[in-house]
């Protein structure tokens, strides 16, 4: 089976006026994302990342009050 070759670069949609498309930068540091760590750029902002949810630095907001401990398993 042969494969078709690719389409002329007249044929290839272009952008809206108004649209930028820029490098992806690290979410940790601003630097450009290297693809293996990906949305990172390094090992070291991946890891920074991860300790920081691990520590409870990053929450998620809630309504509800306190737990009182209890996740209810094991009450009937």
């Amino acid at each position: 089976m042969e494969k078709t070759p690719p389409p002329p670069l007249s044929d290839v949609p272009t952008r809206p006026d108004g649209v930028r498309v820029s490098a992806p930068k690290c979410v940790r540091c601003g630097k450009a994302v290297e693809a293996r760590y990906r949305p990172f750029c390094s090992q070291r902002c991946a890891d920074m990342d991860l300790g920081a949810w691990a520590t409870g630095a990053y929450r998620v907001a809630t309504d509800e009050g306190p737990s009182d401990g209890s996740d209810g398993e094991g009450q009937k």
